[in-house]
């Protein structure tokens, strides 16, 4: 059995409670997580890693969220890997150029658990979900 189809997420999220939250409710679905803090370190982490999948947040120190997917976007491979927003600001607030740099989905954190979290990405990344 090749290990290597272990899903890799990034997710780039100044509020370490809610990374955590999601890191731990990711790993317990089999999930590889990695976490950055801020936009800069979010895009050397996407460069390094090569995540499957990146959660991002708008509000973030150091670079915000919509200068950070543009230089994701401009790495080697970088305009494949599905996006999805995890934000407080409703979508008419967040800035315009996040639809025209290829946002996946649009995810205000307090609108769903990190349960629901976990079936959007199943369902963007074509993962079915587990039956119990």
């Amino acid at each position: 059995m090749g290990m290597s189809a272990i899903t890799k997420i990034a997710i780039i999220e100044d509020d370490l409670m809610i990374a955590q939250m999601y890191r731990m409710k990711l790993e317990s679905e089999g999930f590889d997580v990695n976490v950055a803090a801020n936009g800069r370190d979010g895009v050397a982490m996407v460069q390094t890693q090569q995540p499957d999948i990146i959660l991002l947040d708008i509000q973030l120190p150091e670079m915000d969220g919509a200068t950070a997917l543009r230089n994701i976007r401009a790495l080697p491979g970088g305009h494949e890997i599905p996006v999805i927003i995890l934000t407080n600001l409703g979508q008419q607030e967040a800035p315009r150029e996040l639809d025209e740099l290829g946002v996946e989905h649009y995810i205000v954190k307090a609108d769903l658990t990190p349960r629901q979290v976990v079936e959007q990405i199943k369902s963007i990344l074509g993962i079915a979900p587990a039956a119990n």
